[in-house]
């Protein structure tokens, strides 16, 4: 007899998809104890779980899952050679339909770029505020990107409009959006996103300057403190509208002590993940009905879980720089948000990983 963790390892299904195919009725534990609660599968429940493994990763429909199991177990081929073609068709049908709607789409890219709408980017010169800058490049320089696929994201983007500056990086997978104020500039919005290593060389520059002046002029930004200067090229493509990445609806809060929580995370369970041939660490976070916000086991389970790469959390954690943090659920399938106490403005975006199917 194999114990759920057990199975999960061997069969190459998590324990949280284990825990959905036996609510779903498609693989349920050979027996389970009255008292504890804990799964035990037979041995002969290994080879099936290795082929529902296998069938869970081609995005076979349950029904079809259940079928094909049932097919397995009495051991009728015809009936499963027969679903698995069906399935491989399907597939073959929606990469086909996908591969003309992607048509359509660089259709779109292609006039946008022949008649571009008006761009965001012009002339300005603003003074800036040398800690409130350094702030909001240390809060956001996190969650800037890495892919070489996606160039534009390999920056920190600088939105000016009036007189507040907002400094926003992001990967996909997290963003950090952070603001200060700014004077002189006055005019309307103004956009550029400055590449990592011109980035930090700013950020070299801010330490012990209490005000500093920023220009962006002709696809290129220049940083003066003092009389020290650093400037350089802008990243050309456009960067993701961020604001409306950010209008999340209201949901559940839970204020904690960052250090404590920080430890909490640190030393806490973690459930592996495996997604692309990447590896990572989840942390799964359960909010109580009390406000109290806590990384729960593997075995934990209910529909209020939310899963988050553990080191981006812990990332996020650190770049918020405060004692007491605030931190914001919605749906399970919602970011999670995390704030300083009394700063709406300064925060940063977790995207959560799907636990089960």
């Amino acid at each position: 007899m194999r114990s759920i963790g057990e199975m999960a390892r061997e069969s190459g299904l998590g324990v949280s998809a284990l825990r959905f195919y036996d609510r779903a009725g498609v693989l349920v534990p050979d027996q389970v104890d009255p008292v504890t609660g804990y799964r035990w599968y037979a041995p002969e429940q290994l080879g099936e779980a290795r082929v529902l493994a296998r069938l869970r990763r081609t995005g076979m429909p349950l029904a079809d899952v259940r079928l094909v199991l049932a097919g397995w177990t009495a051991a009728d081929t015809d009936l499963v050679r027969r679903l698995l073609e069906a399935h491989l068709r399907r597939l073959e049908e929606g990469l086909s339909a996908a591969r003309v709607e992607f048509s359509a789409l660089r259709d779109l890219l292609d006039d946008r770029e022949n008649f571009p709408m008006t761009s965001l980017r012009s002339a300005a010169r603003l003074s800036v505020s040398g800690p409130g800058l350094a702030g909001a490049l240390d809060a956001v320089r996190f969650a800037a990107g890495t892919d070489p696929e996606l160039p534009v994201l390999a920056g920190v983007h600088l939105d000016a409009e009036g007189d507040e500056l907002h400094v926003v990086a992001t990967d996909r997978y997290r963003m950090a959006v952070a603001r200060t104020t700014a004077v002189g500039h006055g005019g309307g919005r103004v956009q550029a996103t400055v590449p990592l290593p011109l980035a930090d060389a700013m950020r070299a520059l801010l330490d012990g300057e209490d005000e500093v002046r920023l220009a962006v002029d002709d696809g290129r930004v220049t940083l003066e403190a003092g009389d020290r200067q650093t400037g350089g090229r802008l990243l050309e493509p456009d960067f993701p509208d961020y604001r409306r990445l950010v209008r999340l609806p209201a949901g559940r809060r839970a204020e904690v002590d960052a250090s404590a929580f920080t430890e909490a995370v640190r030393t806490g369970p973690v459930r592996l993940h495996e997604d692309g041939g990447a590896k990572s660490e989840l942390t799964v976070l359960e909010l109580s009905e009390d406000g109290r916000v806590t990384p729960v086991p593997e075995g934990a389970d209910g529909p209020d879980l939310v899963a988050v790469n553990r080191a981006f959390l812990l990332d996020a954690l650190a770049a918020a720089a405060d004692d007491r943090l605030v931190l914001e659920f919605g749906a399970p399938t919602a970011p999670v948000a995390i704030r300083r106490p009394g700063d709406a403005h300064t925060f940063s975006l977790l995207m959560p990983v799907r636990l089960t199917d």
